[in-house]
């Protein structure tokens, strides 16, 4: 579930993809396709975006927009939304400034390198995501108040991180979790935390149940660690692998996003400003 293992391998990805606008739309959609986070996340911005989307124009903040993979979904998604993305990776936005061009002349996109800690906007926005960061952030609950002063009245926050959960993924190999603040989140904790910041929770649940995990291990985890050992070598192997490992990934995907997962190694949150 950690960045730690695969960020290496989605760095050298990003160097080979960065000069042809296809390939870095074919990397946008193996991120949706692989990563079951990427599942929750669109599943509830399709369920509370078109409710403000019908509403006429409104604003979201990636906080922390990475490859700018849900920037991409966002858009297509819905015609009247405006974003602002934010990362302090000044190389991941230069990337996303190339690919989103025609979108940043329409107005629709704006790239913002700036610390969560140091976030300074206040009731700006709608809504604002983070997605897999607050895990590698000490101060968590001042990014949460910041993220709540910036959003308007009744405005959402949706996150996702690694749970309590997600020590168990590394198996010995430390190099999993090793840059995380904290082992990860609780529901308790989490609840907790946002309504200490402002927020009122409407919905907390794990991700990466039992079903959700074993598809991670065998299209993401195991493949990763082959990649950071013996390169590119890896690749005309791992092409053999996934044919009968990705259908079946897949469908536990697809069966661990209609589950009420007691325990999981992710965890998401939906909140609202008070």
């Amino acid at each position: 579930m950690s960045r730690i293992a695969y960020d290496p391998v989605k760095d050298r990805f990003a160097q080979i993809i960065r000069r042809f606008r296809f390939l870095r739309t074919l990397f946008y959609k193996i991120l949706d396709l692989f990563f079951l986070r990427s599942w929750y996340i669109r599943k509830i911005l399709r369920q509370y975006g078109s409710h403000l989307d019908a509403d006429g124009e409104w604003r979201l903040l990636d906080a922390g927009s990475g490859f700018g993979q849900y920037d991409r979904f966002i858009l297509q998604e819905f015609d009247n939304v405006k974003v602002q993305a934010l990362d302090v990776k000044k190389d991941y936005l230069e990337d996303s400034r190339a690919y989103f061009e025609r979108e940043i002349k329409a107005g629709r996109i704006t790239f913002h390198q700036e610390d969560l800690l140091e976030l300074d906007y206040e009731n700006i926005f709608d809504f604002v995501i983070c997605v897999d960061v607050l895990e590698h952030i000490e101060e968590d609950e001042m990014v949460m108040e910041n993220i709540c002063r910036s959003l308007q009245g009744n405005g959402y926050f949706l996150m996702h991180s690694p749970s309590i959960y997600s020590e168990e993924d590394a198996d010995g190999d430390e190099s999993f979790v090793d840059e995380h603040a904290r082992p990860g989140y609780s529901k308790r904790g989490i609840r907790e935390k946002l309504k200490n910041s402002g927020f009122t929770v409407l919905d907390v649940a794990y991700t990466y149940g039992a079903k959700g995990h074993l598809a991670w291990e065998l299209i993401i985890k195991y493949p990763m660690l082959w990649l950071n050992k013996i390169k590119l070598w890896a690749l005309p192997i791992m092409a053999i692998y996934y044919i009968p490992i990705l259908p079946l990934s897949l469908l536990l995907m697809a069966l661990d996003i209609r589950d009420n997962n007691e325990r999981g190694a992710g965890i998401y949150a939906l909140a609202q400003k008070q």
